[in-house]
């Protein structure tokens, strides 16, 4: 009697460490469903050769592999800082301006025209990869508090 399909998949992200066609074999023959993509990281053509790689193995162990492309959402920089940093500190007010000049703890520039259109009072505003948050008080065309 063939083996009931599994409720709960596997997923394993693939990198540098799994480039090796008999390590994704392995990876594959232990049980791993989904192979992702995190398309924050490498080109193009790696991914490419990875989803070629995944595809050849999944054939040869006649097993069905997904492949799970990670976008990554929307990424807004700020400018440079004067003095390359500034301390942000808990209660105190930001402003994030349009704009290319240094910015400081109190101004924070990006060269992002549009922030004020895209968020409105009480969101969210992560800086350094979510380390820092912010919250929105205000927003116009000259900026964000």
């Amino acid at each position: 009697m063939p083996e009931a399909p599994r409720a709960t998949k596997i997923i394993a992200t693939l990198g540098p460490a799994t480039d090796d066609e008999q390590v994704l074999s392995a990876m594959v023959a232990a049980g791993v469903d989904v192979v992702r993509l995190n398309f924050s990281h490498g080109t193009r053509d790696e991914h490419a050769r990875r989803v070629a790689m995944a595809r050849r193995v999944a054939a040869r162990l006649e097993r069905v592999v997904a492949v799970l492309q990670d976008l990554q959402g929307p990424k807004v920089r700020i400018g440079r800082l004067r003095g390359g940093a500034a301390e942000l500190v808990t209660g105190r007010t930001v402003r994030i301006v349009p704009g290319e000049a240094p910015g400081s703890a109190a101004r924070l520039t990006t060269p992002y025209t549009r922030l004020a259109d895209d968020v409105r009072p009480g969101d969210r505003i992560l800086l350094d990869d979510g380390r820092i948050e912010l919250r929105v008080r205000d927003a116009r065309d000259d900026g964000v508090t």
